[in-house]
């Protein structure tokens, strides 16, 4: 059956056509829906792990236990998997094992822009890119059969634009594959130096059979066109490319590790002009001029930076555009802002009222770097908020320790926090850490971790207690608080900055989006009691704005949080009910 799909849906649709049985994933957009979407299909066994290394490490054990499974995580998550990677690549696989990564080229949602393909050749394992979504399909399929074929893991490689993008697919039946036979064979799997030693021959001449494969899989094809113009290209590029200039020779490249090379130094001796088309890194380029073909524009033309689109494609090979529309007025920029009724805005207010250096962790409330708050210093990876910190403090001295705090959430805290806890228990650090609890994932969508007594196909599981967890790594002093109530908030941190010990706050409240939160009725300003003070204002709510010199509060914003009424010393923010009265 034909019909439009999201490119993360489709792949989801591969694993199931393919007979894939486990999936095994940590959430990062631009990856999260490819997992939630198979967890709809009963015949494959989903879940959502603690972090990309537990979800790599799972899926390589069913794939050795005999099932076809799969594993997904965006750019910097492959960062954290990538020790199970690199020894994957040298005990193979039994059944097909799929590592799907999304990257995200324009950093839309991430914190760096890095290029998944160096992975591949780094790990010296394949690397196939679709285009479309019904590429995500066959290139699901393609990725199994060299898997089991070549006895290696392979990584599907996508990006933004193609996991939420739409184009048709047209759908087949599942293939459901018998649990393959597993023998024992320790040379194999396990990875001692003496038998690595004799799986890294077997890893390159491997390496060497796929390129010979690269040459004539079909996942490469060459679509010839005026042979003035040839361009290499490969994933999202290739749509820009075939919209910038349907005329031209293509050498469209599906498997770009290890990446053909007779079949490109043919393509470039039919073509007057030869050009690479790629995001971020020149890999393709490399590859050409390594091997001695010529390139006439690549990253010269391009950039290293950010997204390309059929415009830019178009410009940088010459090409005359029509001039773009533009508005006849200038477009308000609308940075992005905690939710109004977020619970993690109390405590940055309170954070940056006590001007205590804030180490910064990755979630929503990354937010609260922004103004008015602009509570965090830094954010640089899951659970660095808290290593950080120690480091911080080690390196400062005195009381550097009374001064700062680390900011992390509950399913970052699982994720990665716990160990840079134990790290300042252990070799006897003072920190204070602060655990944002709001009952669920959220920057990425509102999936279940291990704190929330739930699994990802919503079956009840046993709720990890962060609290316990707290105490069996050694901290002593552990609070409980509602970060709405501003002035327990405030108390609490202050006494446990001047513990000269290790302290862990933990901020517990529901994140205010999720549906079985109920919300009070919208506050209202009384306009005769509004001194124009503008405090209301210092917690950075978007259902709050100025007008006519008077504080307004949005009705179809506001979730009757009351945060914004312990702000007001002049009682001017009341409920309908008492405005009207």
């Amino acid at each position: 059956m034909k019909q439009l799909m999201l490119g993360n849906q489709a792949v989801a649709r591969g694993l199931y056509e393919a007979g894939c049985r486990v999936a095994s994933s940590y959430p990062g957009t631009p990856s999260t829906e490819i997992t939630e979407q198979v967890s709809l299909y009963e015949e494959v066994y989903a879940e959502w792990a603690p972090n990309e290394k537990v979800a790599m490490e799972v899926a390589l054990g069913a794939s050795i236990g005999g099932a076809r499974s799969f594993c997904a995580m965006k750019h910097v998550g492959l960062n954290v998997a990538a020790d199970p990677l690199f020894t994957a690549a040298y005990t193979g696989v039994n059944a097909g094992m799929v590592i799907c990564v999304a990257d995200d080229q324009g950093m839309h949602s991430s914190q760096n822009e890095q290029d998944s393909r160096h992975y591949a050749v780094s790990a010296k394992v394949p690397m196939v890119e679709p285009a479309d979504s019904q590429e995500c399909i066959d290139f699901v399929k393609a990725a199994y059969e060299i898997s089991e074929q070549f006895d290696t893991p392979v990584i599907l490689r996508t990006c933004t634009r193609v996991a939420h993008s739409q184009s048709i697919v047209e759908t087949g039946e599942r293939t459901e594959l018998p649990l393959r036979l597993y023998t024992k064979d320790p040379e194999k799997y396990v990875m001692m130096p003496a038998n690595a030693v004799g799986r890294h021959v077997f890893v390159e001449e491997r390496m060497q059979k796929l390129a010979e494969f690269a040459e004539t899989s079909g996942l490469n094809r060459v679509e010839m066109g005026d042979p003035k113009i040839g361009i290499v290209t490969a994933g999202i590029c290739y749509q820009y490319v075939k919209e910038a200039f349907p005329q031209a020779s293509v050498l469209k490249l599906g498997m770009v590790h290890p990446m053909p090379v007779r079949m490109i130094q043919e393509f470039a001796k039919q073509v007057e002009m030869l050009y690479v088309v790629e995001e971020l890194d020149p890999v393709i380029e490399t590859h050409c001029r390594v091997n001695g073909i010529r390139v006439d524009g690549g990253k010269n033309l391009f950039g290293l930076l950010g997204e390309l689109s059929q415009r830019k494609v178009a410009q940088a090979l010459g090409k005359e555009c029509p001039e773009p529309v533009l508005f006849g007025e200038q477009v308000p920029v609308r940075p992005p802002v905690l939710c109004p009724g977020c619970p993690h805005r109390g405590l940055f207010y309170v954070l940056s009222k006590l001007k205590v250096m804030v180490s910064g962790d990755i979630g929503c409330y990354t937010l609260g770097a922004l103004p008015p708050l602009g509570a965090l210093d830094t954010t640089i990876c899951m659970g660095a908020s808290i290593s950080g910190l120690h480091g911080f403090n080690q390196a400062r001295g005195g009381d550097s320790a009374q001064k700062s705090v680390a900011v992390i959430g509950d399913s970052t805290f699982i994720h990665s926090g716990i160990t840079g806890l134990i790290d300042i228990t252990y070799n006897r650090g003072h920190s204070t850490v602060l655990v944002l609890d709001n009952s669920i994932t959220g920057m990425t969508g509102h999936q279940q971790n291990p704190t929330t007594g739930l699994t990802l196909k919503n079956q009840p599981a046993p709720q990890v207690s962060i609290e316990k967890i707290c105490e069996a790594a050694g901290v002593k002093r552990v609070r409980v608080v509602d970060p709405n109530e501003l002035a327990a908030l405030e108390a609490i941190l202050k006494e446990e900055l001047t513990a000269e010990e290790p302290s862990v706050i933990i901020t517990r409240r529901p994140c205010a989006l999720l549906k079985q939160v109920k919300h009070n009725p919208p506050l209202r300003v009384d306009p005769e009691r509004c001194k124009s003070c503008k405090m209301c204002m210092k917690i950075g709510c978007p259902a709050i704005h100025m007008a006519d010199g008077k504080a307004v509060i949005d009705d179809t914003l506001c979730v009757g949080c009351d945060l914004c009424q312990r702000m007001c010393s002049f009682g001017a923010i009341k409920t309908s009910e008492e405005v009207q009265g």
